[in-house]
């Protein structure tokens, strides 16, 4: 750590201000490389290796760009050495570019030639890999390696060349430097860039806090049970699934944003999984494993803990692929105890999965499948990483500067500290989740896989299905989503919200914001749909109650108690399994 003497004589000499500066970005870009940097510097230079071999057959595209580009800078610096850079500008932010919003990248004309270079010079590289006609698969690939390069070396990520870093540093007279120094050290020994106060949140106390009890433990999951919120409940039980890549209390982090607790206070019993979060001694459970062990037996003990001989079920992402797997198994077995399903952003069809895309071929796969075989597990920072980068100007780059270049601490958040609460995969389960869904895309086969001894084959399902599903979402693109209203047995209700994969699902009603698409044609693809569809203001959770209700049967008396006398009370709510963070 820093020692006083270095806080209060931080700017005291302007040559050691300098060294101080220095060695503080060096520490972000070693923390940069150590946290997946070095991939996207790879594929950056080898995609672009492989683009200027292609463009020597025709170089006019280059030619062009590289003119257009000169003249931009041409013009740039006339009007820099005119003091005309404001007035005129020759480059702008791209709408809803928030890195240049303070009045310090204008005010000065060195800076604002700073900003205007750098934002000509990505717009080159943007524009010349756009216009490289490669495979759709590869095209996508330099399109993001070439905005992670250009978005990692954005002028307000190093503190030389942000004005707004440095009139910070002389205000607080090199204190903010220090304390961004100090926010470095603490996140370099946890592995992760911190984004939000992790010290404000604590499961049990502020979050994940709706009264319950675990009723059932296995290898894989605990299965909790909520207490009722109202005199009588509906006669079906409500199960959810979460998904098993990240933890189950996004669905209940406070009591003002509780998808649970919104289901209690509709009247719904619920249950909900909570996911073990494997060590590497867990590597070797499968996906039938999470099926049969975990979907299946989660149905087994809800159905004999409520005493009902039918059920609705919920799952969200990866446990929604999970679902609707277990689904076609009791399709085959002729077993009707689900009444009805929803799927909150669920890829059934992974034909296009979206910009996971660029992380997914053939040859990074297999690294991807050495490491995690090795390891035993695919470690959850990873995970987190690569989701990161998706949008790594809001989940990266925005808090290096603001963690480290300004010394700023991030305020309370309750979804980001979920976010940073990382999950591992087994490694079985893994590889056979990237190779048979994302890379060969088998689960959209009639019987291409088999799963716990049964063909799987999703024109068995017949209950009726509702799918939520975002327009914004990066992760299961509603496209991509919709078509399982082309590939099920059942009649599906499509719902399009706004926002994206976790701020689409989590929209209290409460708030009332935002809004959600129903009732498109279906059978004529995604566009027409959403040509057809009716726009309704608000929160989705209220359109969904009210489809649920119709079909969880009449309303009897509150249970009392926690499960039943075969499965009694374990522990409270919300269990050790979701508590255990990785080290």
């Amino acid at each position: 750590m820093t020692d006083k003497a270095t806080q209060g004589s931080a700017l005291s000499d302007p040559k050691e201000f300098i060294n101080f500066v220095n060695r503080e970005t060096n520490k972000i870009l070693e923390m940069f490389s150590a946290s997946g940097g070095d991939d996207i510097f790879r594929q950056f230079t080898q995609s672009w290796s492989e683009l200027a071999t292609r463009s020597m057959e025709d170089p006019t595209v280059w030619i062009r760009a590289i003119t257009e580009y000169q003249q931009a800078q041409f013009n740039l610096w006339r009007n820099l050495l005119s003091g005309n850079t404001s007035e005129t500008p020759v480059a702008h932010p791209a709408p809803g570019d928030r890195r240049f919003q303070s009045e310090e990248w204008s005010k000065s004309p060195i800076y604002d030639y700073i900003k205007q270079s750098y934002l000509l010079t990505s717009k080159m590289l943007t524009d010349m890999a756009a216009s490289a006609h490669l495979s759709p698969s590869e095209q996508k690939k330099l399109d993001f390696y070439t905005k992670q390069y250009v978005d990692a070396f954005s002028p307000t990520n190093f503190a030389l060349t942000n004005p707004e870093v440095l009139q910070q540093a002389l205000e607080t007279k090199g204190q903010s430097l220090v304390d961004g120094l100090r926010n470095l050290l603490g996140d370099i020994e946890k592995g992760r860039i911190s984004m939000t106060d992790e010290e404000a949140f604590e499961l049990g106390k502020n979050l994940a806090t709706t009264e319950g009890a675990v009723i059932f433990e296995n290898d894989l999951f605990q299965l909790i049970h909520y207490k009722p919120k109202t005199e009588q409940v509906y006669e079906r039980p409500t199960l959810i699934v979460p998904p098993s890549i990240n933890k189950f209390y996004i669905l209940d982090l406070q009591p003002h944003n509780s998808f649970v607790s919104y289901c209690l206070e509709q009247g719904q019993n619920v249950f909900l999984v909570s996911w073990v979060n494997p060590t590497h001694d867990q590597s070797s459970l499968s996906w039938d494993d999470y099926v049969g062990d975990g979907v299946l037996k989660a149905i087994e003990v809800t159905k004999a803990a409520s005493g009902s001989d039918k059920l609705n079920l919920v799952a969200w992402c990866v446990g929604g692929t999970l679902l609707a797997t277990a689904l076609a198994v009791l399709a085959n077995r002729k077993d009707t105890s689900v009444a009805c399903s929803t799927f909150l952003t669920t890829l059934t069809d992974f034909a296009d999965p979206g910009d996971l895309c660029v992380f997914i071929d053939e040859y990074q796969v297999k690294r991807l499948e050495d490491k995690v075989n090795n390891e035993g597990v695919l470690h959850g920072r990873e995970l987190a990483t690569s989701f990161n980068m998706l949008r790594s100007n809001d989940l990266i780059w925005s808090y290096v500067v603001n963690n480290y270049l300004k010394g700023q601490t991030p305020p309370p958040f309750d979804i980001l500290y979920w976010n940073s609460d990382s999950t591992n995969l087994p490694a079985t389960m893994y590889t056979f989740y990237l190779n048979k869904m994302y890379l060969e895309n088998k689960l959209v086969e009639p019987n291409a896989l088999e799963i716990c001894g049964e063909p799987i084959d999703l024109g068995k399902i017949k209950m009726p299905c509702y799918f939520l599903s975002t327009i914004e979402d990066h992760i299961a693109p509603w496209k991509g989503t919709f078509k399982a209203t082309e590939t099920f047995g059942s009649n599906i209700e499509f719902v399009l919200g706004a926002s994206g994969h976790v701020a689409g699902v989590i929209n209290p009603a409460s708030k009332n914001r935002r809004n959600y698409w129903v009732k498109g044609e279906q059978g004529q693809g995604a566009e027409h749909w959403l040509e057809t569809a009716q726009r309704e203001e608000g929160s989705w959770w209220t359109n969904w109650s009210e489809w649920l209700r119709r079909r969880s049967g009449k309303k009897v008396d509150a249970p009392t108690q926690y499960g039943s006398d075969e499965f009694k009370p374990i522990e409270p709510a919300p269990g050790r399994y979701v508590s255990r963070r990785l080290d």
